[in-house]
């Protein structure tokens, strides 16, 4: 099957209303907030990456290799895999795959895998990451699946997690799990007894890392009140490498308290977040929009998100 081609006059036309790209920068410096604080930039733009899940529609009907060209042409520098397939390139291969990351400049960071891959096929998980030369892998599934919020539930977890973490450490690679709000809630069976905290104790900090997705935790404050996700961090800084930039719009009138939207459309408070965390630590940042596909074509669909949301995170300033 022949690969799809896209039209760059129609593309570009597509997403006229964006901002140009800038050219990716070369700083390498050791983390994110205060390691810019020279030029008042809080995210190096070396440090800037995308989950393939927000632009997912054009990964199935374009192929990695197109996807992986404009994202090198918009300036992101890393991509975190949401799944090592396309209908667009039937057959690929992560081999092949690694090769259109070396052919664009760009590095995978992790990749979101189900519980159940890890349960049934770590080997065969690591040697994918192994091959893509993934440094982290990990899940966002919620941590008891189907999930059990108690106490026992969440330290059958943490014990489950420290397995997966300690098979990846012997293949050189890191494990990480990825929130969602319910982390952030209470114990069913204690209402004194934060269930992410549970996590945070009983896994091992040499074996299991984190992934703060910065808006569900602060939906998470939102439904459970009573931390600051940055507090998290600056608590645990060498536990968490990635984090997913996700901004929301304050939405009083809705369940969770946020809607999700491009990123710097929102209200999340991100110079203040990535400011508080400083400079320790290895941190990347990845953009996530999980409702980009969605965005209108003539805002130039996911591209045009993919975009904008690179410029506003790679300009932030503090």
């Amino acid at each position: 099957m022949g690969r799809p081609e896209i039209n760059r006059r129609q593309f570009m036309r597509a997403v006229a209303g964006t901002t140009a790209a800038v050219g990716a920068a070369a700083f390498a410096g050791p983390g994110l907030g205060m390691a810019n604080a020279a030029n008042g930039l809080l995210v190096p733009r070396g440090k800037i990456g995308i989950q393939l899940f927000t632009i997912r529609n054009l990964v199935s009907s374009l192929g990695f290799r197109v996807v992986f060209e404009e994202l090198a042409r918009m300036g992101y520098h890393y991509v975190e895999f949401a799944g090592y397939t396309s209908p667009a390139e039937p057959g690929i291969t992560p081999a092949q795959i690694k090769q259109l990351l070396d052919d664009n400049g760009l590095k995978g960071i992790g990749g979101h895998r189900g519980l159940n891959s890890f349960r049934s096929n770590m080997e065969e998980e690591l040697d994918i990451a192994e091959t893509l030369g993934l440094p982290y892998i990990g899940t966002a599934n919620e941590p008891v699946s189907p999930p059990n919020r108690t106490i026992a539930g969440y330290h059958a977890a943490a014990e489950e997690f420290n397995g997966f973490g300690a098979a990846a450490a012997a293949r050189g690679i890191k494990w990480y799990h990825h929130n969602h709000q319910n982390e952030f809630r209470f114990a069913n069976d204690d209402p004194s007894v934060r269930l992410y905290d549970i996590l945070l104790a009983e896994t091992d900090p040499h074996l299991v890392y984190l992934e703060m997705d910065i808006y569900w935790a602060f939906v998470g404050q939102h439904i459970a009140p009573g931390f600051d996700p940055a507090d998290y961090v600056k608590a645990n800084m060498r536990r968490y490498p990635l984090f997913h930039a996700k901004d929301g719009e304050s939405r009083p009138d809705l369940a969770n308290g946020y809607n999700i939207v491009e990123f710097g459309a929102g209200d999340i408070d991100f110079q203040s977040f990535f400011r508080d965390i400083g400079a320790k630590g290895p941190h990347y940042a990845l953009w996530e929009q999980d409702n980009a596909p969605s965005t209108p074509e003539e805002r130039g669909g996911a591209f045009g998100a993919a975009e904008r949301s690179y410029q506003a995170l790679s300009t932030l300033r503090g």
